[in-house]
């Protein structure tokens, strides 16, 4: 029988994370809690670090080392608003300040280069709200000089080998994407394609002459290619006929593609410089999916995370020079004392024949069958679930729940026809396939039908409460965290930095100008006449993807309906609960939720 892991070993803050090396190899920093609050720690290379940042709310997420080793950088937003600042700690004297002093502005991280060690690239929209210019900021000075405007619908950017704007990420007004290059003092059209496709950019590669593409042209699945900039075709350097390109390895220093990563079911790296080679293949002998987080300059110490299902994610040191792994830590090593659920792939046939993909967890120690079922359905829609290691499966298990995660059509990943076989089907087929899935896995014995819930976050949040509303019978109950309940809502109150791909939502969800009878047809808030079953409702107050308002509305209209709900507002949130006691709280609800209604 699987022991019961303590909630605060699964969700508050881990012990150690998120390691990276200093440039030059010298030191090493990582995220660790200071009084409570996750903040950034520095030492020398591998050995005893001592906190740096004084963060005292939120704790930091994401941060990296400048490229002259006498700061660390890091984004910051306010109670989960988004209005990302970034700040610089100075390693000999710790003290800490916003080079982005801007309300209500956010910043975005666009490049840092070795060659220019005191600068850094930042995009932000101080000038237009809806629109993201970049600056380059000097790490001495603060001083910040305008690098390139945004030309209307711009949404990324990437540097070129001389550490200048050379390419940006566009919009176009029929939902599709087009890449454009620096051409003299204006810009050129490089590359685009329709809405139906997917198209990026990875970097430049060595000779300045070509660039690293990410395309499904005229193929279902995204593949790397080195594509000239004067114009002609690219040639093809990694792909998968089952799965899109996902990470793409770049050597820090000459830039050159080293390896890229592809998923079907597990993570698997294709390598394309032979130095690496080798590298992979004792890699390989890791138990676990290996992942490149971090390296030096000289590319003599890679940082590397094994990510396993039952194991918490470690981190180690690979030296490649004698190719060899030590342990830098482990995230959670408290777990290492209880017994962790397997999770394994599985696929099925949803109505239509469409094939889909996820993963299971079960109970350790106890047979697959005939358990509770929760039901964990992931945000987005356009990403993908995951194996590995996954805190909210390993709790749902060591309550005696069966985890079921699905990627349903519409989640990336899988290639142009999965994704598009989601387009205007929230609500609908998209919700088809997490009730085939529930169907599956009681035919399979694995599930009792008359124990299943329904549960996730952001677009997870929306199925439940679409899983409650559009199929009756389905689940005994559901919750819902920072999920949308009125599409046209949602669309009318999106970020103003997401209008460049408003076209994106008419498109794939539907059009709030002129088809608000269809979205409201797929929106619970108007279906709390047929919702049955016990909900839970959580939110953050400072949400700026799904407001208060979207978990609000239904709430009251459940209660007028005498609709049995429970709301959780969290006031010093945004899209997801980053404040552990804010985590432990909920995940403590849900689970007397889930008690209640799954026994």
């Amino acid at each position: 029988m699987s022991e019961r892991v303590p909630r605060e070993l699964l969700f508050g803050n881990p012990e150690k994370a998120s390691p990276k090396i200093s440039p030059n190899g010298k030191l090493w920093a990582y995220l660790a809690p200071d009084e409570g609050v996750l903040n950034i720690w520095v030492g020398p290379e591998g050995g005893l670090a001592a906190p740096l940042t004084k963060d005292r709310a939120r704790g930091i997420r994401v941060f990296l080392w400048a490229e002259d080793e006498r700061s660390i950088l890091y984004l910051q937003d306010v109670n989960g608003d988004e209005n990302w600042h970034l700040y610089q700690t100075v390693l000999e004297t710790g003290t800490t300040r916003d080079l982005t002093p801007y309300p209500g502005v956010q910043a975005q991280i666009v490049a840092t280069e070795p060659r220019f060690p005191n600068e850094i690239l930042v995009a932000l929209n101080d000038r237009d709200p809806k629109l993201h210019d970049v600056w380059r900021l000097d790490l001495k000075t603060g001083e910040r000089t305008l690098e390139a405007t945004n030309p209307g619908d711009a949404i990324g950017w990437l540097t070129d080998r001389d550490f200048k704007i050379g390419l940006h990420k566009a919009m176009t007004p029929d939902g599709g994407t087009l890449l454009r290059v620096k051409d003299g003092a204006g810009w050129r059209d490089f590359l685009s394609c329709g809405p139906d496709d997917q198209l990026g950019a990875h970097g430049y590669a060595p000779d300045g002459a070509h660039i690293y593409i990410e395309s499904s042209v005229d193929r279902d699945t995204t593949a790397l290619f080195e594509t000239p900039i004067a114009g002609g075709p690219g040639r093809v350097l990694a792909e998968h006929p089952e799965s899109d390109l996902g990470a793409v390895l770049i050597h820090p220093r000459d830039y050159h593609a080293e390896a890229a990563a592809f998923e079907v079911d597990r993570l698997h790296w294709q390598v394309l410089d032979p130095a690496l080679k080798a590298d992979f293949a004792a890699m390989a002998a890791l138990n676990g999916e290996v992942s490149i987080v971090s390296r030096n300059d000289a590319d003599t110490v890679w940082y590397i995370l094994v990510n396993k299902p039952d194991r918490s994610p470690a981190f180690l040191r690979w030296d490649r020079v004698a190719r060899i792994a030590a342990p830098l830590f482990v995230t959670r090593p408290k777990l290492e004392a209880y017994t962790l659920a397997p999770m394994v792939p599985v696929k099925y046939a949803a109505r239509d024949g469409l094939t889909v993909r996820g993963c299971l967890t079960t109970p350790a120690g106890r047979d697959a069958k005939n358990l509770p079922l929760v039901l964990l359905v992931h945000g987005g829609p356009w990403v993908r679930d995951h194996w590995g290691f996954h805190p909210e499966a390993q709790w749902l298990a060591s309550l005696g729940f069966a985890a079921l995660q699905l990627n349903y059509r519409g989640s990336s990943g899988f290639g142009k026809r999965h994704l598009h076989a989601g387009d205007r089907e929230w609500g609908a087929k998209m919700q088809d396939d997490l009730t085939d899935g529930v169907k599956w896995a009681v035919s399979q014995g694995i599930a009792d039908p008359a124990r299943v819930a329904i549960y996730g976050g952001s677009y997870g949040g929306y199925a439940a409460l679409a899983g409650a509303a559009f199929t009756p019978g389905v689940y005994r109950c559901a919750i819902d965290v920072v999920g949308p309940s009125n599409l046209i809502t949602l669309i009318k109150s999106i970020p103003p930095y997401w209008e460049p791909m408003k076209r994106v939502f008419d498109l794939r969800v539907g059009s709030v100008d002129t088809e608000e009878e269809f979205l409201k047809s797929r929106s619970p808030l108007f279906h709390v006449d047929k919702i049955g079953i016990p909900l839970l409702i959580a939110q953050g107050a400072h949400d700026p993807r799904v407001k208060q308002a979207e978990s609000e509305q239904i709430v009251e209209a459940l209660r007028a309906n005498g609709k049995p709900v429970e709301y959780l507002l969290y006031p010093d949130e945004g899209h997801g609960f980053a404040r552990p006691s804010n985590r432990l709280d909920f995940y403590a609800k849900a689970e007397a939720f889930l008690a209640k209604h799954l026994s």
